[in-house]
C-alpha cells in the first residue's frame, strides 16, 4: 500500500509541477501562447510521466533502505538517529543568520538553497560521526558491556528470532535442543500455527489427533520451561490461505530464521532467501560415521577394562572397544562395527574382528 502511495504522490506533485510552472514563465513568452490550457495539459502530462518514472525510482529505493532498515543492529540505528539529530540541530543553528542577511529579491533563491544543502552537509557528517564514535557513547551508557560497541561496529551480530511451525513442534525434537542450548534468540510461534495445531488435535483421524495433542503438550512444557523465550505472536494474513505461505511471509517481515523438519517447506522457505534451520539435517550432520556392519582397519593401542579387550582411536580421536581384540595389541586389524554409544563426554564405537564375525 505505502509503494502504491509513493508513486502516486510522484505522479501528482510532477503533474502539478507541469500544470502550475508555466506561469513561472516571462510574461513575453506568455503573451505568445494562443492556447494557454492546451499547454498546461501537455506539461501536466509530461510531468506525470516524469513523476511516474520517479515514483518508480523512489519506490525501489525505499524498498531497499527499508531491507537495510531491517537487518541493521538496533545500537547502530540508535546511535544513528542521534548523529542525524544532532546534525540537523548543528546546521539550524549554523545557517539561522543566513536569513538575517539582506539578500536582493532576484537572488532569494539562495537563502533556501543553502539551507537544503547546509542541512543534507550536517546531517550527513553527523551520522558519520555516529558510525565512528557510537561505540565510546555506547561505552558511557554500559561501560561494562562490551557487547552492545561489537554490535556497534558491525563485528558481533545481533542473535535471529526463531519461528517454530507446526510439525517441528509435532517432531518434539526441539525441546532436547532447547535444552542443550544449540538454539538461542527469542523464539516465536504465530497463532496460525497454534490453530493448526489445534485443529489436528481435534481431528476425526486417531492418528492426526494424537500427534496434535502430543504438539500441544510439547509446546505447554516448553512455555513453562522457557516462559521469557517463547511466545505465541499474534500475527495472521487473511489474503493467504496456506500455513505454510503464511510462515514464509511471517519469518521475511521479522528478519528471523524458520526452524522445521518439512522438507518442501524448507526448499519453498530457501528459494525466498528465507534462512531455515532442519531439524532433519542436523540429525544427519551429528550422526555417527560408521554405522554396524561397517568396516574400520584400526590400530589395537592397548588392552580394554574387560578380558580379551583391545581398545584403538579413530583419526578424530574417537575410541573404538574391539571385543576378543586383545591378543593384537600394537598390530593392525580388520574389525566390523557392532553399536555404537553417544554421551555428552563424546562417541564411543563397539566392533568385533571381522574373522569372528564371519565365522559366527
Amino acid at each position: 500500500m505505502l509503494d502504491v502511495i509513493i508513486v502516486i504522490s510522484f505522479i501528482l506533485a510532477a503533474a502539478g509541477i507541469g500544470f502550475y510552472g508555466i506561469d513561472m514563465l516571462p510574461n513575453s513568452i506568455m503573451q505568445q501562447v494562443n492556447n494557454l490550457e492546451g499547454l498546461r495539459s501537455v506539461t501536466a502530462g509530461f510531468g506525470a510521466i516524469i513523476g511516474l518514472a520517479l515514483g518508480l525510482l523512489a519506490q525501489t529505493t525505499y524498498r531497499r533502505v527499508e531491507a537495510q532498515i531491517r537487518q541493521m543492529p538496533v545500537e547502530v540505528l540508535l546511535t544513528r538517529c542521534v548523529g542525524l539529530i544532532l546534525g540537523l540541530l548543528v546546521a539550524n543553528l549554523m545557517l539561522a543568520p543566513l536569513f538575517l542577511l539582506p539578500i536582493p529579491a532576484e537572488f532569494g533563491f539562495i537563502k533556501p538553497l543553502i539551507a537544503v544543502l547546509g542541512s543534507i552537509v550536517f546531517a550527513y557528517n553527523g551520522v558519520s560521526l555516529a558510525d565512528t564514535h557510537g561505540r565510546a557513547l555506547l561505552r558511557l551508557i554500559n561501560p561494562n558491556s562490551l557487547e552492545p560497541m561489537l554490535v556497534a561496529e558491525g563485528t558481533l551480530k545481533p542473535v535471529t528470532t526463531k519461528v517454530l511451525d507446526t510439525s517441528c513442534i509435532i517432531d518434539g525434537r526441539i525441546e532436547q535442543l532447547l535444552d542443550t542450548g544449540f538454539v538461542e534468540g527469542q523464539i516465536l510461534v504465530p497463532q496460525f500455527v497454534l490453530q493448526e495445531l489445534q485443529l489436528v488435535a481435534d481431528a476425526s483421524n486417531d492418528q492426526k489427533r494424537v500427534r496434535g495433542r502430543r504438539g500441544l503438550e510439547i509446546l505447554n512444557r516448553l512455555m513453562s520451561a522457557y516462559p521469557e523465550r517463547i511466545a505465541i505472536h499474534p500475527a495472521d494474513y487473511e489474503d493467504i490461505h496456506t500455513v505454510d505461505a503464511k510462515l514464509v511471509r511471517f519469518v521475511q517481515e521479522i528478519n528471523g530464521t524458520l526452524i522445521t523438519n518439512d522438507y518442501n517447506l524448507s526448499k519453498v522457505a530457501s528459494v525466498q532467501k528465507v534462512p531455515v534451520l532442519n531439524i532433519n539435517d542436523l540429525a544427519q550432520a551429528v550422526r555417527p560415521n560408521y554405522l554396524p556392519g561397517d568396516s574400520i582397519d584400526l590400530k589395537i593401542i592397548k588392552e580394554g577394562k574387560e578380558p580379551e579387550q583391545g581398545v584403538g582411536y579413530l583419526e578424530d580421536g574417537t575410541m573404538v572397544v574391539v571385543e576378543e581384540g586383545g591378543s593384537h595389541i600394537g598390530g593392525e586389524m580388520r574389525v566390523v562395527v557392532t553399536s555404537s554409544l553417544q554421551t555428552s563426554a563424546g562417541r564411543m564405537i563397539f566392533a568385533r574382528p571381522q574373522a569372528s564375525v564371519v565365522a559366527g
